[in-house]
């Protein structure tokens, strides 16, 4: 349940990391679905959440922010040099007054709006929590292997033991837990799809864009293990629905054939 209306006092802000740049599919965020740039229904996607008090796109390139501009959003100018989309939020957030900020990936059309809520919600409820993220089931046993797909395990409590794109480097998934899993269902009740969607408690982010990479985040090229490597607690809950990452023209494809299948308005991707 999301808490709303007069005691809800959390401010959290959305900032949507958006890189004119990509090396599969150049100018991504501006190419179109159903009439409308592909960074514009990010935006509309996260502003749509309960919990979500504004939503900001940060960008490197001007093209982006006339885009988002026209339909309304905010947008900010970074710098070109940032290594990480996370470096490029906390830019954004040394200026924001907030108590979370949310990242909400740029290449995410179809991100549910709940399942921003349940992250935001996630830090309101766990004090102990600095991050939380978002899991999916692995329905597909070929994803196991697939190192494009990020595993996550957690503990009974939600808190993440480890992200990893090499199962075998997954030593805590058999204490993976999910309520609406039983032991039966073999390989794939081991290990959780991650969804890249974080939430921050502010002051947390910018600390964390100071520290030095740790040796996993370099092996495994995923920056949430430094924060797990120093023992930061980072909250696990279940996303409302899948969702898409566009990486490639085929994932582009598909969401325009969903999205022309379903609708502008449908929540979440039809399974």
């Amino acid at each position: 349940m999301i808490h709303t209306g007069s005691n809800f006092q959390t401010k959290s802000v959305a900032v949507i990391p958006a890189r004119y740049g990509s090396t599969r599919l150049p100018g991504k965020p501006l190419l179109e679905i159903a009439g409308k740039p592909l960074i514009v229904w990010v935006a509309e996607r996260a502003r749509a959440a309960a919990t979500i008090s504004r939503t900001i796109i940060a960008t490197d390139d001007p093209r982006i922010v006339d885009a988002v501009n026209a339909a309304g959003f905010d947008a900010v100018i970074t710098r070109a040099d940032h290594a990480t989309g996370t470096d490029r939020i906390a830019e954004v957030a040394h200026n924001l007054r907030a108590d979370i900020i949310v990242n909400v990936q740029g290449d995410e059309p179809l991100i549910d709006p709940e399942t921003i809520d349940r992250a935001v919600q996630a830090l309101i409820d766990d004090p102990e929590a600095q991050i939380s993220t978002i899991w999916e089931p692995i329905t597909n046993e070929a994803d196991v292997d697939n190192p494009s797909v990020v595993k996550v395990t957690f503990d009974k409590a939600g808190y993440a033991t480890n992200f990893s794109r090499n199962p075998n480097s997954n030593p805590a998934a058999e204490k993976s837990v999910s309520t609406e899993s039983s032991p039966d269902v073999g390989l794939l009740f081991n290990f959780k799809k991650h969804t890249g969607l974080y939430a921050y408690r502010r002051e947390f982010l910018l600390q964390f864009a100071r520290w030095p990479q740790t040796e996993n985040e370099r092996r495994e090229s995923l920056e949430q293990l430094r924060a797990l490597d120093r023992g930061v607690k980072i909250k696990v809950v279940p996303a409302a629905s899948p969702s898409i990452g566009v990486d490639t023209l085929e994932d582009l494809e598909r969401v325009r054939a969903i999205v022309a299948r379903v609708g502008a308005h449908a929540s979440g991707v039809p399974s």
